[in-house]
């Protein structure tokens, strides 16, 4: 199967080794970060820094013209990233040997919150997430759409992988972060995530809800979860702390907001992008999830993209739904981590991309290898050499 391992543009820039190191692993394409949230990122092997932070979500690129006189617009990064550093890091990785993708990060991105709170998803109490825009409204659509199709189509890339391009919610590692106090599950994630902005609370409307009595309906559904109930888990719980009909009428409106963004920024991809560019959804198959892997049917979303990134980090279980949907051609991608002190398994990664394989997945991502060990990149390039 193709291997594609993730990639900053610091991983690569100011380390004359990096090229050479990730080509050895193995792999066959690079998937290199065009537009990025923020982040604290460990670089153990870089000859002028081992600690780089990204202070906020960032094109690590210049923006063109397209963004002037608008009010949303990306951020060029700060001195983690000056310049044009995707186009310089890609250069040297595909000289040395890999083909070249765009990472690009949609909607999740603080700074456009803590800027525009407007622009926030906004749940049953009142509370913003500056993480999460609500893909609801017009002018944040607009942004993502055009963003997509920017920071997808750079110069030398032959494809895209397309992360946050759905609804976000409330399972955000923010600084510091200090909500897993209470676990809540499948069902309260979901209830967390419902956005009441303006938009929204219209697109209820429409679906025949109160969105006022709809924001006390999940609130109460919610205060059990607060005092240490079980949360049952999966869709049946929502709707039986929302009842059916209620439910039913919220994943009305998110889902077709989603599918229509989607649609829209893959649409403006291709219009961007020369023949034969692949772009890729990073996409969990459980419709009402959220997050950097948004929820999607399937079959929709394999008739609109080339493909999916799938997360196996619990597992490789997620792959079969999309396995049981594919189009001849489509790539279904297992993401697979090898960075040992994140949670991955480099020593176990011939054994997890063949189960992969056996379930569906045509190709493998591998995260990451600018933050994996010395010891985790050994591995990894013992697991591709057997191929």
């Amino acid at each position: 199967m193709k291997a594609s391992t993730f990639v900053y543009p610091w991983d690569v820039i100011g380390d004359p080794e990096a090229p050479a190191r990730v080509a050895a692993l193995g792999v066959e394409q690079v998937t290199l970060a065009a537009a990025y949230h923020s982040t604290r990122a460990l670089t153990p092997r870089h000859p002028r820094h081992r600690i780089v932070t990204a202070e906020h979500a960032a094109v690590l690129y210049p923006p063109d013209d397209r963004w002037e006189g608008r009010v949303l617009r990306p951020y060029p990064a700060g001195d983690w990233a000056p310049g044009d550093a995707f186009a310089e890091a890609a250069e040297a990785l595909a000289d040395a040997g890999p083909e070249v993708h765009t990472w690009v990060v949609l909607a999740h991105n603080s700074r456009l919150g803590a800027e525009h709170p407007d622009t926030s998803v906004v749940n049953a109490y009142g509370d913003r997430y500056p993480w999460a825009p609500c893909i609801a409204q017009p002018a944040t659509r607009t942004y993502l759409v055009d963003l997509a199709a920017e920071a997808a189509v750079r110069p030398g890339a032959g494809g895209t992988e397309l992360e946050s391009l759905g609804w976000y919610g409330l399972q955000h590692l923010h600084a510091h972060d200090k909500t897993g106090g209470v676990g809540l599950g499948d069902a309260g994630q979901y209830l967390m995530a419902l956005c009441f902005c303006p938009d929204c609370r219209s697109g209820y409307g429409a679906r025949g809800l109160d969105a006022d009595a709809l924001a006390a309906a999940v609130r109460e559904a919610l205060e059990p979860l607060w005092r240490g109930a079980p949360d049952d888990g999966g869709w049946a719980a929502v709707e039986k702390l929302l009842g059916e009909e209620t439910a039913a009428a919220t994943r009305a409106w998110r889902d077709e907001t989603a599918r229509t963004l989607q649609e829209a920024a893959v649409a403006a991809v291709r219009a961007a992008a020369p023949a034969g560019f692949q772009v890729l959804l990073h996409a969990d198959p459980v419709a009402y999830h959220v997050g950097a892997n948004p929820g999607v049917d399937p079959a929709h979303i394999l008739s609109v993209a080339d493909g999916v990134v799938v997360p196996c980090a619990g597992g490789p279980g997620l792959l079969t739904p999309f396995a049981e949907q594919r189009r001849e051609g489509a790539v279904i991608a297992a993401n697979l981590g090898v960075v040992s002190g994140m949670g991955g398994s480099p020593g176990t990664l011939t054994a997890d991309a063949a189960r992969a394989k056996e379930l569906g997945a045509t190709q493998i991502r591998l995260y990451h290898a600018g933050l994996a060990s010395d010891g985790d990149l050994a591995a990894v390039r013992e697991a591709l050499a057997a191929r």
